[in-house]
């Protein structure tokens, strides 16, 4: 019973979260774009080992992964919208 409560409670603290979920992906756009270029930077230094060094490269890989997977989600989202509108039409 108490697992329930709390998961009812966390959905509704999430639920305003969720509803802003195009601002705050482009928050997280411009956040990963900033870090890309931080990587980017040191790359040109070069003055790291190579472990670190691989290991920001995994890092900016999976930073894109998800930006294209949230312009993916967003995509779809927005076509879905457009294609309901029309049909109401």
């Amino acid at each position: 019973m108490m697992k329930g409560i709390i998961g009812a409670l966390a959905l509704a603290l999430a639920a305003p979260a969720l509803a802003d979920s195009k601002i705050n992906d482009k928050a997280k756009d411009v956040d990963n774009s900033a870090k890309n270029t931080v990587d980017d930077a040191k790359d040109k230094l070069g003055t790291d080992s190579g472990t670190s060094k691989a290991k920001r490269h995994a890092k900016k890989a999976a930073r894109n992964a998800k930006t294209k997977a949230r312009q993916t989600k967003n995509d779809a989202k927005d076509n879905t919208e457009k294609a309901k509108n029309d049909v109401t039409k």
